[in-house]
């Protein structure tokens, strides 16, 4: 759901920064201000054009450049002769996927300001003999079942636009495609394709083809292994998705060329060039729905650049199997839905008129009519680039946005509800107040830190299946997500050599690993870390701030192996001493580590005094009280 937080008039760039970076995990959209000010024919200042995107729903996250985002990632010397050109970072409704672009949010924008109407798009359809069809085998079935095509002819590429172009995609598979496994975007130079094409699934040896910028011919087997040990490989993520299956999805031309081998690489030979003129868009995909959504949505952009301006030729798709039946597309059709100024009303708290609400409407890219006056009845339609309109509701929320949520009279709410936090988090606040009642001072440390901090400063190697790097980090020092919280204490450790011994902190706090198993590719978990420093080890006093929590949530200790409760067990835990280290098992699962700190990990935080310290995963110790509480 999109919202708009209200903000003072006097926020600066970088403190809108810092509020949206907390709130916020939107996509953002990096446009070039002045080819941004170039399509809306008109100038602002950095506050203006702030207060425009605020009104219109989205939000100037930061102003940059390029040499300014290189130079905060790697330093001055790798920024040297880089643009200056000034770059808005632009964060966008995370459903909006037509304001992934510089051309999306400018037409968007300007239809807002009323210079423009919303675009006429046409469909072509070339006679029955002439058209271009792509013909789907039914072995796809088993792999990659969908497929939709379109035709933008006589197009104009500049280098722009061919980025832009290239952008969108990137921006397409990383949003609704869900990282190319729902949908799959494969753009081709038409004229160096010969029709008509089949969509094929075939055994990987059998597939024959030179990669885009590759200059030799790989099979399917062979391309793989490639692309895994290839140095940078930015296609690493998209193997997994049908490296296992015992044929792979390719589109053939009627010569054989293979056009793609979705979702994972086109061919060089039918790459896009700056003078390509014809453009074949084909979205295979497991999901028909999302697919249409993603053609349509490339299409509305970049039609406006063809000769005949928002034009696109349709193609017809044809499964062996006869179901569905052949289908022409794209299919750019216009939603209908009707809705009751009176409802949208009493939803948002205002009063206005169904042809004031029809008006402001028609100024976020939703044409709409009042059918019945005295009923307040509203025809709206939603065009094909607003596949985020769904329900009323979806209206309703629009209409509060060109009203302005500022102007909404603030009201009591007539219905109170009572709130309850959740489980881990009360837990965690029960854990907090009983260490620091032992004499421990909590510490909060910084969620993102840098490659060093994790892996070798803790004598730990790097797998590159554990932890989450940032693709584009603001700052060299935070480039990964933490895996552990004890770096963070470390630190802070380092940075109080002048407090008096012994130093005794902790920190409840979240980490994150990758996780190929859920829907995001990471997963959150909460950790426990207590940390002594004093001019001895002071294992002893960690061990009892263990038995501490472990007395306090009714986990007893556990004689040998087997039993319920927790006891320790040698560890090979390279971060700890040797023969001062144990893993902590609870019920005989490991869920953390106690010892004291290696003395070439505190050399490498810059500590000077022993340290013992104790990390351990606490949401199987919360799932033991809920099941104590049943």
């Amino acid at each position: 759901s999109r919202q708009q937080r209200p903000r003072p008039r006097d926020t600066s760039p970088s403190q809108l920064e810092s509020v949206t970076s907390r709130h916020s995990n939107m996509p953002t959209v990096d446009v070039l201000r002045d080819r941004l000010y170039a399509m809306l024919e008109e100038k602002y200042t950095v506050e203006e054009f702030e207060d425009l995107c605020f009104e219109f729903g989205i939000e100037l996250d930061d102003v940059t450049s390029e040499k300014e985002m290189k130079e905060k990632q790697q330093g001055k010397e790798a920024a040297e002769g880089l643009s200056e050109a000034v770059i808005y970072k632009i964060e966008i409704p995370a459903n909006r996927y037509d304001l992934l672009c510089v051309e999306g949010i400018a037409s968007a924008l300007r239809i807002f300001l009323g210079k423009d109407q919303r675009p006429e798009f046409k469909v072509t359809t070339p006679p029955a003999d002439k058209i271009l069809k792509m013909t789907v085998k039914k072995e796809t079935e088993s792999v990659r079942p969908f497929v939709v095509c379109a035709v933008l002819r006589d197009i104009t590429f500049d280098q722009a636009r061919y980025e832009s172009f290239i952008d969108l995609q990137d921006k397409l598979h990383t949003n609704i495609c869900r990282q190319r496994t729902l949908v799959a975007i494969g753009t081709h130079d038409l004229d160096t394709l010969t029709p008509p094409f089949t969509y094929e699934a075939l055994p990987p040896k059998d597939i024959r083809f030179v990669p885009l910028s590759e200059d030799q011919e790989f099979t399917g087997e062979t391309l793989f292994p490639y692309y895994k040990t290839k140095e940078n490989c930015k296609l690493k993520p998209f193997l997994k998705i049908i490296e296992d299956s015992p044929v792979y999805p390719v589109i053939y031309d009627s010569k054989r060329v293979v056009c793609s081998l979705p979702p994972i690489i086109n061919g060089e030979h039918s790459k896009i060039r700056l003078d390509t003129k014809n453009v074949l868009i084909e979205c295979t995909a497991t999901d028909l729905t999302k697919a249409k959504i993603v053609l349509n949505t490339v299409i509305a952009m970049f039609s406006r650049y063809c000769s005949d301006p928002f034009s696109v030729e349709s193609v017809q798709v044809s499964y062996e199997t006869k179901k569905p039946a052949p289908t022409s597309f794209p299919k750019l059709e216009f939603t209908k839905f009707e809705t009751n100024a009176a409802f949208i009303n009493s939803r948002i708290g205002i009063d206005i008129p169904a042809s004031k609400m029809a008006s402001l409407l028609t100024r976020m890219s939703l044409p709409a009519k009042v059918t019945d006056e005295k009923k307040g009845t509203l025809e709206v339609l939603a065009p094909p680039t607003r596949s985020d309109i769904l329900h009323p509701c979806d209206i309703m929320e629009d209409v509060a946005i060109a009203y302005g949520y500022n102007q909404i009279e603030k009201k009591v709410p007539e219905t109170f509800t009572v709130a309850a936090q959740q489980p881990l988090n009360k837990f965690t606040e029960l854990l907090r107040g009983m260490l620091a009642q032992a004499g421990y001072m909590e510490v909060l440390t910084f969620a993102l830190c840098s490659h060093a901090e994790i892996f070798s400063n803790i004598r730990k190697e790097d797998n590159k299946k554990t932890a989450v790097t940032l693709a584009n980090p603001r700052v060299e020092g935070f480039t990964i997500v933490r895996t552990h919280l004890l770096p963070g204490l470390l630190k802070t450790v380092a940075e109080s050599t002048s407090y008096p011994k012994p130093i005794r902190i902790f920190e409840v706090s979240d980490v994150v690993y990758l996780d190929d198993e859920t829907e995001t590719g990471a997963r959150n978990e909460r950790h426990l870390c207590a940390l002594w420093c004093d001019t001895r080890s002071g294992l002893e006093n960690i061990q009892s701030c263990l038995r501490r929590i472990m007395d306090m949530n009714g986990v007893k200790w556990a004689k040998k192996q087997g039993d319920k409760g927790y006891r320790l067990k040698e560890s090979k835990n390279p971060t700890f001493f040797e023969g001062r280290r144990a893993d902590v098992l609870i019920d005989d699962k490991v869920v953390g580590t106690i010892g004291i700190v290696h003395p070439e990990v505190l050399k490498s935080f810059n500590i000077k005094a022993p340290c013992s310290a104790l990390e351990i995963e606490i949401e199987c110790l919360c799932d033991r009280m809920q099941q104590k509480l049943r």
